[in-house]
């Protein structure tokens, strides 16, 4: 099973930065009665053509679901081409914020453009700081399980990403081209421990 760090505090502002507060951010597994907020944040993030729930499928009960997620932490039928990963969400003290999958091992595809850590904030969530503290435990779970450098990717165009990386310790390796056009920065994040 994943070993996951925390709890960890952060200084998070309202979307109009007019109240600062200071709230606990974990990262955690999945729970039963997660099951109405993820599917609410895997709407929101389809939106954005992203997905919340990774591996879900609308055909899935919410229990199917989470012996999926069960099932990717151990490395325990996966589908052909995926490898064993930590599937968490990231909960403040009173919602889901977000949600991290720390890739214990690299394919060719995650090591073009996937990487070892992949992560996403709630809309309603961004700007706060969450997404540089989901990074952060990411780092020290992906860390915990011998992974050094910690390859971290993200969308060329995607400027907040690529900033949260870069304040995490990411060194731009490269940037991966698709045959689409589309672009990947990847980066490598060396442990500071």
């Amino acid at each position: 099973m994943t070993s996951i760090p925390g709890p960890y505090y952060l200084t998070v502002a309202d979307a109009q930065m007019s109240i600062v507060r200071e709230v606990t951010m974990i990262l955690r597994p999945y729970r039963p009665s997660d099951e109405a907020a993820a599917l609410a944040a895997h709407a929101e993030l389809a939106e954005e053509g992203l997905e919340f729930l990774w591996g879900f499928s609308p055909s899935m009960s919410w229990q199917q679901y989470l012996q999926v997620v069960a099932d990717y932490d151990v490395g325990h039928n996966l589908p052909d081409g995926h490898v064993r990963t930590a599937l968490l969400v990231a909960e403040d003290d009173a919602h889901l914020v977000g949600r991290i999958s720390v890739r214990y091992e690299l394919n060719d595809f995650l090591l073009a453009r996937g990487g070892h850590i992949g992560y996403a904030v709630r809309p309603a969530f961004r700007r706060r700081g969450y997404a540089t503290e989901i990074l952060r435990q990411g780092l020290g779970i992906a860390h915990d399980h011998g992974i050094d450098p910690v390859l971290v990717t993200c969308d060329d165009t995607n400027v907040a990403s690529a900033t949260v990386i870069e304040r995490g310790g990411g060194v731009l390796a490269s940037v991966f081209e698709e045959s689409d056009g589309a672009r990947y920065r990847r980066y490598w994040i060396h442990s500071t421990r």
